[in-house]
């Protein structure tokens, strides 16, 4: 499962790694400079019956054009096709570009412009892309479809949103970086049966209908296993958004359901920075999985490279807010000005209405480098389907700095571990000391003499002297602890500060093993 799913990644980051500016070429774009087939009316209303009606049949094969002359379309070759910024229909005042196919992107999909209530599907044409005249592009005809598509913003510059590969999209965040994914839907993520990639199979492009909307995009999923119909208004000011109603139908049942699915990359941080050989003091698209309750807590969780695949659940009822987050924007602590992980976007799922009981699951799978996404984060309802059943979801995914700040109590900025014990006195077997700094809150401004408590818990183990101090020169306060347990036993923390029996900050967990 695994591999099945950082190589499904490691396609779609190459693919996506191709996304370069258009140098200084004229942008003169109309929606005319495009073949475009037969107005037929379209509707969302019209696409969630069409996926109702196709759940009831057999998934369809994915037809794969001209598969010999693909497979030569190898990363360099598809480098080299670029699609012509002139060629750029406009929707919602924004270009709208085309990925080209090839190796690596193989499974085509259709794209529609919406106007006046119609859709008419954008037929492909080398002459949409510019090309080397020796590539083996030249060879593919009538039919070949398109891999994904992108925004750009409006001096069709660097794309800020893309959908490429499965059902996987991502934006560039405030600071205009590309980092961590979302997903329309995740399928048996994190079993030992081989996970299930459904795909978004056809696009419909369109300016906005609602307010705030800059444009709108439809969508619709299959798998083996469900249908699906997506709508989806995306905002890029003042901030990007992306508001997704999402219908699905059954077909099969599903062992594990996974909503409003994130993926990110987490090599190593300050917490494990051990397990990094490379010279940067850190290498993650995100550092953490937040999550705002529907009871009202706030929970952070560092995120790990385990030496195994692991999935944690934190069950809920009717959660307010998750998301995985890059709270770390200090360029210091990474040292990157290629690729830049400070400036790593956040995203924070934000459900609509009431989403009952289930859980947010974390799926932490091993990795050696920073190639491959490794962190899965998503819903999963309580209930699972079964064929034949079918489910709504609505939410918005906000590409962000950072999570939410909670007002009311403290957010974490930083956890370490090491060799446990007391300094001058022989470091004792099977000891691991925490240290968790928080910041903001209720812990500012507070007096070094205020009576604090540090409430942590352990579902194995001794936890030895907590104790609670401002950090000297800093506003911030760090929570010490040490954790005795025998070697490799997994042991789930939990600490969280209070007084007078009252939290002040965010609750902190963790998977500890040694």
């Amino acid at each position: 499962m695994a591999k099945m799913m950082m190589d499904r990644r490691s396609a779609v980051a190459s693919l996506l790694a191709m996304a370069v500016p258009w140098g200084g070429k004229a942008f003169a774009a109309t929606r005319g400079q495009v073949s475009l087939g037969p107005p037929s009316p379209f509707s969302f209303d019209w696409l969630v019956k069409n996926a109702e009606h196709a759940a009831r049949m057999p998934n369809p094969e994915v037809k794969i054009p001209y598969p010999e002359v693909l497979n030569r379309i190898g990363y360099d070759e598809h480098w080299q096709i670029s699609f012509r910024p002139e060629a750029a229909p406009i929707v919602g005042d924004l270009p709208l570009q085309f990925f080209h196919l090839g190796r690596y992107a193989r499974e085509p999909v259709r794209i529609n412009l919406l106007q006046d209530g119609n859709a008419r599907e954008v037929v492909y044409s080398e002459d949409l892309f510019d090309m080397p005249a020796d590539s083996p592009a030249h060879e593919l005809g009538e039919g070949t479809g398109f891999a994904g598509l992108r925004l750009m913003r409006p001096d069709n510059k660097p794309d800020w949103i893309s959908f490429l590969g499965a059902s996987y999209f991502r934006a560039d965040g405030p600071e205009a970086q590309y980092g961590l994914s979302a997903r329309g839907l995740a399928l048996n993520t994190g079993l030992s049966t081989p996970e299930e990639f459904p795909r978004f199979s056809e696009f419909w492009v369109g300016d906005g209908e609602r307010e705030g909307e800059d444009v709108l995009i439809l969508a619709r999923l299959d798998s083996p296993s469900v249908t699906g119909a997506y709508r989806i208004g995306v905002q890029r000011e003042p901030e990007q958004h992306c508001n997704v109603e999402m219908r699905l139908f059954f077909r099969q049942s599903v062992e594990r359901l996974g909503i409003a699915p994130l993926t990110s990359m987490f090599w190593y941080s300050e917490i494990n920075r051990h397990d990094g050989g490379d010279w940067r003091p850190e290498v993650h698209d995100s550092d953490g999985l937040a999550i705002y309750t529907g009871a009202g807590e706030r929970i952070w969780r560092p995120l790990r490279n385990p030496n195994r695949v692991t999935t944690t659940s934190f069950v809920d009822d009717n959660p307010r807010g998750f998301g995985l987050v890059q709270r770390d924007r200090n360029f210091e602590n990474y040292q990157d000005d290629g690729v830049f992980y400070n400036r790593r976007p956040s995203a924070w799922i934000r459900p609509h209405g009431n989403w009952g009981k289930g859980a947010v699951q974390l799926v932490e799978i091993p990795t050696t480098d920073e190639t491959f996404d490794n962190i899965v984060a998503y819903w999963t309802p309580e209930k699972q389907p079964v064929a034949g059943d079918s489910l709504a979801f609505d939410y918005t995914l906000e590409w962000r700095e950072r999570d939410p700040e909670p007002d009311a109590v403290a957010h974490t900025v930083a956890t370490y571990s090491g060799d446990g014990g007391i300094p001058g006195q022989p470091l004792p077997d099977n000891v691991t000391k925490y240290v968790i700094d928080f910041a903001g809150g209720g812990l500012d401004g507070l007096s070094a003499d205020t009576a604090l408590e540090v409430s942590v818990q352990s579902n194995h183990g001794t936890i030895l002297r907590p104790s609670i101090r401002p950090v000297v020169g800093e506003r911030r306060w760090r929570a010490i602890f040490d954790l005795e347990a025998e070697p490799n036993q997994p042991v789930e923390l939990r600490l969280f500060v209070q007084k007078d029996g009252n939290p002040l900050t965010e609750t902190w967990t963790m998977l500890a093993e040694k």
